[in-house]
């Protein structure tokens, strides 16, 4: 490891723009000539578009246009797609319904745009909006899952009978209820995972701009992959050719999976542009956030786990009811099937497992990835019900999961998942060794003689990253592959800019990334670039999420690099007259190994541009790129322990301890590494004890701005006891794992199995805020 190798702790390059103020984000860029729009939204979550109204709004100062969804409809514009296709259990396709940009006849949710207003500023468009009268018919709305699903409620889409998107199922039913048949024991469990809104801390904003010369448009956008959105935008929605659209993703304030996908306004920004001939910018609110960015989690679960006499796990049966909200998301339909229950295996040995997942829709905003995104829901079901299964069989938590952990691998679970490495009593150890797990019962009988109610609560998670092979995923209905491209340009001075079709929101890649070429090259990443997020300067790329930046992204990299070293060192062989197997890369030099002959990389740079001596039938240039894409899905996991208090009195919970034990496999940055741990833990607790989207039974959304709905405080989290145990990947040659995700998949049962502990009581849902707390202490 160098000063600025992989393991280093490096201050992240990018931070002194972000601190400075001087960031670039959509928000920040100012076109000539530029308008901006604000979309008018239905205040219903089901109604028909009779009729708009715009005359007044048209001959207020400033607006330029009202545009409809019929005439959007009109000119052809494409509906927004799901990109994964899931087939029920009888065979038939899901049941996607249209979604228009903007509704030309029905809406569907509350915050669903119909019209959008262009004019001169953002505030001249707001006013006008408030001109245009929509005439609506108020249709009867469904916003609760159960409900949805029961004969005679409100239809949502006539392509979806009993708005019923898919009822897929995986695994062996027949294994699963002859291992039920001979079960010592069976655990039952209902759980609800509530659901979330993602609030990165940077609103979704876009701009376009048509060029009408080149007949070309550019979008500026808030996107995690515009690779993926450039190619959705030409080839399904009809918006230009893929080689007449430039994405662009500048700097982007987070993510967490809500800004994977294309959304409405980005293709009404297009569309309208070329309209109205000039640039369009639209910039969301917190309000429009909160109504119109894909939510997250939303699953009603019934599960039974299955015990032997020696209180192993012999079968696991889960029927989980997923809420796709009104309209289907991008990446939707795998959310709640292959990133769910393909891992309802958990870090256990379980022979047979049988999961059924039954897509709903809701007058609610459509659901899709966010942090974790499937992963999350599978590891608190299971954790849940071992912690419960612990409590059932009166055996110790902590062993009950050791008695099941697998410990041989490769490790083939009943659903499809095969686990390549890992140690999971080795994290299991490190947790209970941070927090004392022994000395605990000393500790909550002093809490009690003061009152208090304390306990502690496990969690040991495990998560598929990478999301790929692309082979695998086509195979199971993915409409892109999930490979990954890089390009290293060294440049005459011996300056290397490295382009990437990974993007970064946060995650350090301009850092990260750097430090593997600083490794290979001994050159400091100050001589080093990274270049991502425009599809006019990268060819293609995957983007970001699933934690496959480093897994997926950065492996692209060290494949291009071992294609430009290669042909470095037979440039430097040359020079210094040596053979090429006898060249090494040290300190930014390549040496003649066992000599003092050595000639430095840039002078090999120029020597590669000069051409002047090459060796023969050499190209000239010093530049390469890669394709990378794995050969199976990485698995980072770890083992979670919370250990807190409850004031029986008001129900409030106070953290004394947590600690996260992680096996990412390589760290490239342990720094860099802790940042996102924390983060997901924040966001992981954020959802056990705070957040929840809630709707009443209308479909109006009660919990639309930060004043109802609860984010994470610095004073409503513990400080955070890390540390990490280490498997090498062997499905990537730099042995990386992920780390994005770990932590809002671990925190939440961790957290609700220890104020579950506490209380003496297991019947608790998220989120455990204080009066729930309170009244389930004091239940009957």
């Amino acid at each position: 490891m160098g000063v600025e190798g992989i393991g280093a702790r490096v201050v992240r390059k990018e931070d002194k723009r972000f601190i400075t103020g001087k960031g670039r984000y959509v928000d920040d860029i100012k076109l000539t000539g530029m308008t901006h729009a604000y979309f008018i939204r239905s205040p219903h979550a089901h109604a028909k578009v009779k009729g708009i109204d715009s005359s007044a709004a048209l001959k207020m100062p400033g607006v330029v246009a009202v545009l409809t969804g019929k005439q959007l409809v009109d000119d052809k514009v494409g509906n927004l797609i799901c990109g994964w296709a899931i087939t029920s259990k009888d065979g038939s396709p899901m049941k996607m319904g249209a979604w228009p940009a903007m509704a030309p006849e029905t809406v569907r949710f509350v915050g669903q745009a119909v019209a959008v207003v262009i004019a001169e500023s953002k505030n001249l468009a707001r006013d006008a909006a408030e001109a245009v009268v929509v005439d609506y018919e108020e249709l009867p709305a469904v916003a609760d899952m159960q409900a949805a699903i029961k004969a005679g409620a409100p239809q949502l889409h006539p392509e979806a009978p009993g708005n019923q998107v898919y009822d897929w199922v995986i695994g062996d039913e027949s294994a699963v209820n002859a291992a039920f048949s001979k079960a010592a024991n069976v655990v039952k469990l209902d759980v609800t995972n509530n659901r979330l809104a993602p609030n990165a801390m940077e609103p979704r904003a876009a701009i376009a701009d048509y060029d009408a010369a080149e007949e070309h448009f550019t979008l500026y956008t808030t996107s995690q992959n515009p690779h993926v959105a450039r190619l959705v935008l030409s080839a399904f929605y009809n918006i230009a050719p893929e080689h007449k659209l430039r994405v662009i993703a500048p700097d982007v304030g987070g993510g967490f999976g809500s800004k994977i996908f294309i959304y409405p306004e980005e293709m009404v920004a297009l569309w309208a542009s070329k309209k109205v001939g000039r640039p369009v910018k639209w910039t969301g609110d917190r309000t429009e956030a909160f109504l119109t960015d894909a939510h997250g989690r939303d699953h009603v679960t019934h599960a039974e786990m299955a015990f032997d006499a020696d209180n192993k796990i012999i079968g696991l049966k889960v029927r989980t009811y997923a809420n796709f909200g009104a309209y289907m998301s991008l990446f939707s339909s795998s959310v709640p099937t292959y990133l769910y229950a393909t891992l309802l295996s958990g870090q256990y040995n379980i022979p047979a497992i049988h999961a059924e997942v039954i897509g709903v829709y809701t007058n609610t905003t459509p659901v899709d990835a966010y942090r974790g995104a499937g992963r999350p829901e599978a590891s608190y079901l299971i954790e849940r019900l071992m912690e419960t299964a612990a409590r059932q069989l009166n055996v110790d938590p902590a062993q009950l999961r050791r008695t099941n952990f697998i410990t041989q691998f490769p490790h083939q679970t009943p659903v499809i998942m095969a686990y390549d490495t890992g140690d999971f009593n080795a994290s299991l150890d490190a947790a209970m060794k941070a927090i004392d797990y022994a000395g605990f019962p000393a500790r909550k009988a002093q809490a009690k003689s003061q009152g208090k109610l304390r306990g502690i609560g496990v969690s040991c998670y495990i998560e598929a990253c990478g999301i790929a092979p692309s082979k695998a995923v086509g195979s199971l209905g993915a409409g892109v592959g999930l490979w990954e491209s890089a390009e290293v340009r060294v440049n005459p001075v011996g300056t290397i800019e490295i382009l990437t079709g990974s993007h970064s929101h946060g995650q350090g890649h301009e850092t990260t990334f750097c430090q593997l070429v600083a490794d290979r090259l001994g050159v400091p990443i100050s001589q080093v670039s990274i270049v991502h997020g425009d599809t006019d300067k990268v060819q293609f790329g995957m983007g970001t999420y699933g934690s496959r930046s480093a897994a997926v992204g950065l492996t692209a990299i060290l494949k291009a690099m071992e294609k430009m070293e290669s042909k470095a060192k037979k440039i430097a062989a040359h020079a210094l007259e040596a053979s090429e197997a006898d060249i090494v890369i040290e300190n930014g030099e390549f040496k003649v190994t066992g000599t003092d002959k050595a000639i430095a990389f840039p002078m090999v740079a120029l020597a590669a541009y000069t051409a002047h001596n090459l060796p023969e039938g050499m190209e000239p240039g010093l530049k390469e790129s890669a394709f990378y894409d794995p050969t199976n899905f990485t698995f980072p996991a770890g083992a979670y322990i919370c250990e807190l208090e409850v004031d029986p009195g008001t129900g409030k919970t106070s953290f004394i301890n947590f600690v996260a034990a992680d096996d990412f496999g390589r760290l490239i940055n342990p720094m860099i590494v802790e940042g996102q741990v924390h983060g997901g833990l924040a966001q992981g607790i954020g959802q056990a004890l705070l957040e929840h989207a809630i709707y009443d039974a209308n479909g109006q959304p009660v919990t639309a701005s930060f004043m109802d709905y609860a984010m994470p405080r610095a004073d409503d989290l513990p400080s955070f006891n890390l540390s990490h145990t280490t498997t090498l990947c062997p499905g990537n040659p730099l042995g990386i794992k992920g780390c994005g995700e770990a932590g809002a998949i671990g925190a939440s049962a961790a957290v609700i199995n220890a104020i579950t502990d506490a209380i003496g009581k297991n019947n608790l849902e998220m989120p455990a805020t204080p009066d729930r707390v309170w009244r389930t202490i004091h239940a009957a």
